[in-house]
């Protein structure tokens, strides 16, 4: 790791006072949580069945086949045994200094809320809320984890669904709006942990208007040439050692 890069990102840090960061799956592989487009990822390891992962993951194909859906939501997409990393932490600290204005995730595991941050916008929603369909209960995502059958159901009889964003569902207005909003605002863009692949996700990155833009994030993006400062080590340990750098712990 750059020790440069490190002193540099630290000094941006302590001199930003309207910190955002956009994250994606990056922060959590971190965690032990697979992502999908790796080497590694869902969409490789699923090769086998008759089902790709985005299919399966559709609006379509979860009113037509709940069972298909719930049986590959539960075994690949929740994971209660994950924990938050360094990089999960150093931003709920930036929060607490009064610096982060504002966390926006592409993840819906809640591992930022875990790790203390408050201020989260998830673009794709959350694991840990789910509704009836039917009458609209909010159930918590134990209730669905420990539900005795495949597909839990509320009292009423309708299927509870959990509140993530499927293909073919759109994005939370609201969220969107306060995302613009944050990132427009901003005066250190910290981008980390996301191919910015995944649309219309990644092009809010665009609404920055001014200050300073850092990206981590293992490969490369399209958005490489447009950052002030490029690193390309896992996120957790340099949002560690900045932290320390800071420190913050």
């Amino acid at each position: 790791m750059n020790n440069s890069n490190i002193e540099l990102l630290a000094s941006w840090v302590k001199e930003s006072q309207r910190i955002v960061f956009f994250g994606g799956a990056g922060i959590s592989t971190e965690s032990g949580i697979p992502d999908f487009r790796s080497a590694a990822g869902i969409y490789q390891t699923e090769k086998d069945s008759p089902y790709s992962p985005e299919e399966i993951l559709s609006r379509r194909f979860f009113d037509r086949h709940p069972e298909v859906f719930f049986d590959f939501y539960k075994s690949k997409m929740i994971h209660l045994e994950a924990k938050p990393n360094a990089a999960h932490v150093f931003l709920a600290d930036l929060e607490r200094e009064g610096k982060l204005e504002a966390v926006i995730t592409q993840n819906i595991d809640g591992l930022h809320q875990q790790a203390g941050s408050e201020k989260v916008l998830e673009l794709h929603g959350s694991i840990h809320r789910n509704h009836c369909m039917q009458c609209g209960r909010f159930y918590p995502l134990a209730e669905v984890v420990n539900s005795a059958e495949l597909v839990a159901r509320c009292q009423c009889g309708g299927v509870i669904k959990p509140d993530v964003v499927l293909y073919g569902e759109n994005l939370d207005h609201n969220v969107i709006e306060d995302t613009v909003t944050a990132i427009a605002g901003a005066d250190l863009l910290l981008i980390g942990g996301t191919s910015l692949t995944v649309q219309p996700a990644a092009s809010l990155v665009t609404y920055f208007r001014g200050g300073r833009t850092v990206l981590i994030n293992a490969s490369s993006t399209t958005y490489d040439s447009r950052a002030d400062l490029l690193i390309t080590d896992p996120i957790g340990a340099v949002l560690g050692a900045v932290s320390k750098q800071l420190g913050l712990r």
